[in-house]
């Protein structure tokens, strides 16, 4: 009977825990970091750049606890699924996940001093001279500690809430988009919007549709036989690519500005530092570059022809007219290219776009993010809606006993 309720109440139970995470969460972006001088944050960030690392940040002015926001934690999550990726099956099979873990910690902590050290030379404090070395450190150590804080709460909603890791960013975007939707007028929102619109429904037909690859199954001898296939998603990575490539932008623009600090005189440092920003044509291609090379990766990663041929040559099932093993793989590497290129594509005009449009003045700096703001949106949300019907699917079936 207290499985029955339990199971019952499994939706409820976990919209309160992502309640309080977001809440802890939202705490945490007004909590200032040691010795700040607020007074000096009275400019608003209101160009591509600075509103695009504020989607993976959170704090718009970048001086309070979650000053980093969750950024270390989606690199160093890439670079161990990357790395497992480059693993052979039985190397894979013998990394276990507690192993991983402290793998990505290791990492994120690794990517958090090295931003916080950079973050915290930036920073505007009140304190005498003589204690601006010890504010610096004190603060770069707050902003270390807010950003393990964040993976460990990411872990433990992805556990007991909804929406894991992703759901802080749904918060970045959603606050973004309403105070951005506030300060503009229905005039200099009409291209922005329409753009969004458009970016919305593509998002929505290649979440939803799919590419089926006809399978030949040994263990299936009925009419069905002719009806299996393998499916894959048009958009095999959603908008993973999108925010990983934000994240990876800002790093490489913080190796640039470290690079830049350690040799002062060289001038291709200082001209990769001046133009990686997203209100330049070089860091616009960046931007891009990012984009394709994430979701062709992250497709490969998410879908693995290498495991979907090996798991078919040991079952005895194949591709129809594609020999099992190495052609399999290569059949499937080639349709996962195609589809890969194909999405980031789409996404790269979707949000190049009005990218380009704000160095022409066509609109303004902080409306131009405003398209892959819906788009990410958009597809945290559908996958939002169907883990909540999931879980509503199961909360429908009931107990034999």
């Amino acid at each position: 009977m207290a499985k029955t309720e339990s199971k019952s109440h499994l939706i409820r139970d976990k919209l309160a825990y992502t309640a309080i995470i977001i809440t802890v969460y939202l705490l945490g972006r007004g909590i200032p970091l040691y010795g700040i001088d607020i007074s000096a944050y009275t400019d608003t960030y209101s160009n591509a750049e600075n509103l695009l690392m504020q989607i993976i940040e959170g704090d718009a002015n970048r001086y309070s606890l979650f000053a980093l926001g969750i950024s270390p934690c989606m690199i160093s999550s890439i670079l161990i699924q990357i790395g497992a990726a480059c693993r052979t099956a039985e190397a894979r099979a013998r990394l276990s996940p507690k192993r991983m873990n402290r793998m990505q910690v290791a990492l994120t902590l690794f990517f958090a001093l090295f931003q916080a050290v950079l973050r915290a030379r930036d920073l505007r404090f009140r304190v005498a001279e003589n204690m601006l070395l010890l504010a610096e450190i004190i603060a770069a150590a707050e902003m270390v500690t807010g950003v393990l804080l964040l993976l460990w709460m990411a872990g433990r909603n992805k556990k007991y809430g909804l929406g894991g890791q992703t759901i802080l960013i749904y918060i970045n975007i959603v606050d973004r988009m309403m105070s951005t939707l506030l300060r503009f007028d229905i005039k200099a929102l009409l291209v922005p919007l329409g753009i969004s619109a458009a970016a919305m429904v593509v998002t929505l037909i290649m979440e939803g549709g799919e590419k089926r690859i006809a399978v030949q199954r040994i263990s299936i001898y009925n009419v069905y036989a002719d009806k299996n296939y393998l499916a894959i998603k048009l958009n095999p990575a959603g908008v993973m690519p999108v925010m990983f490539s934000s994240a990876f932008f800002t790093l490489l623009k913080l190796i640039a500005v470290g690079l830049h600090w350690l040799f002062p005189k060289n001038l291709r440092i200082a001209w990769w530092q001046d133009n990686l920003a997203l209100t330049t044509i070089p860091g616009i291609w960046v931007y891009i570059l990012l984009i394709y090379l994430l979701t062709i990766g992250f497709s490969m990663i998410m879908i693995g022809p290498g495991n979907i041929a090996e798991q078919f040559l040991k079952g005895g099932d194949s591709i129809r007219n594609i020999h099992a093993g190495r052609d399999t793989r290569r059949y499937l590497m080639k349709h996962i290219m195609i589809i890969g290129f194909f999405s980031a594509t789409i996404m790269s005009i979707c949000l190049g776009f009005p990218l380009l449009l704000q160095l022409k003045d066509g609109i303004n700096g902080e409306l131009a993010m405003l398209p892959s703001s819906v788009m990410m949106m958009t597809s945290l949300w559908y996958n939002l809606n169907q883990e909540f019907l999931t879980l509503k699917s199961f909360e429908a079936y009931q107990p034999f006993i």
